[in-house]
């Protein structure tokens, strides 16, 4: 009998359409079922990682974790990976931690905002409780450095006060100004049989544009050519964002859905030469705050960015 694909039909028709799916198919080899020691090594000494899980109501959300590195765990097999309740500096008000239940599916990208590596890992909540989470690993894969802006971490003292979390159902002119600002988000996507994903999207401030009827649209730069995310968006349109405002130590999460456009290259709004886009309509908001004791520090944005949009 012949091994199931590692792409579901969703991403296959996105391969398919943008003509990548000989590309696919030979980088497909790298989707593990569990975390090589290279992998291992990495993942071990991390102290960020980005998270995406789904609430009762459905709902998904993406967060950014941050804790003292060390606070993500592999077991000697590469099949588990554990969240260190000890060594977490998650904020209490994240969207993310306080719907993870057992049995559900989790999506975690551990990355290295100064090395610009990234580590896909999928899987399926083994255990929650006082001393952290266990994610049982479904796939694996690493990504390359593309579109990741380089910044360094300095943990120190907390600065001053730090605002606490806020709620709502509309952009205001504040939640606007974070998009306008943010090189980096994260985005949660699903699909129904495999579980869910977490991405990661940067690109010069402003190159998330939102259009007057108040959805977003992001530019669908060129990638590895798999199409995880927009592969779910195929079969499952709801989505999660998480835009980091590394300056402010603020996070921003939205829930809502997504739709994919091809054929749309926009000169003002530039994709990188795909003319894809991807469109999302927000249904709620939170803002929480990152670990008043890290301090981030631009280093250089990616010398892959296209232009941002500008009027």
């Amino acid at each position: 009998m012949a091994e199931p694909s590692v792409f579901h039909a969703g991403e296959i028709a996105v391969q398919e359409r943008t003509g990548d799916r000989p590309v696919a198919e030979r980088r497909g080899s790298m989707i593990g079922r569990r975390l090589v020691p290279a992998a291992r090594a990495f993942l071990d000494g991390q102290g960020v990682a980005a998270a995406a899980a789904a609430a009762p109501d459905g709902a998904l959300w993406a967060s950014l974790w941050c804790g003292v590195p060390g606070f993500l765990h592999s077991d000697g097999q590469g099949e588990r990976v554990e969240v260190l309740s000890a060594l977490d500096r998650t904020a209490d008000a994240d969207p993310v931690r306080g719907i993870i239940r057992a049995g559900a599916p989790l999506g975690m990208l551990v990355i290295d905002f100064e090395t610009r590596r990234r580590l896909r890992v999928n899987g399926t909540v083994a255990r929650v409780d006082a001393m952290g989470l266990e994610l049982r690993v479904r796939e694996t894969f690493g990504n390359c450095i593309k579109y990741i802006q380089q910044r360094q971490r300095t943990d120190d003292l907390p600065a001053g006060a730090i605002a606490g979390a806020q709620d709502g159902h509309a952009f205001d002119d504040e939640r606007r100004r974070f998009i306008a600002r943010t090189d980096t988000l994260f985005v949660a996507s699903i699909h129904p049989e495999r579980g869910l994903d977490v991405s990661h999207r940067g690109g010069q401030p402003g190159f998330v544009r939102i259009e007057p009827d108040g959805t977003l649209r992001i530019p669908d730069y060129p990638g590895n050519g798999m199409y995880q995310t927009l592969g779910n968006f195929e079969v499952d349109t709801r989505a999660g964002l998480a835009f980091v405002d590394f300056e402010r130590r603020r996070v921003l999460s939205l829930t809502g859905n997504a739709t994919t456009a091809f054929g749309a290259e926009d000169p003002r709004h530039p994709t990188g030469g795909t003319g894809r886009y991807w469109s999302f309509t927000m249904v709620r908001w939170v803002e929480f705050p990152l670990p008043p004791t890290m301090t981030w520090t631009l280093i250089d944005r990616s010398p892959f960015n296209p232009p941002s949009f500008h009027a």
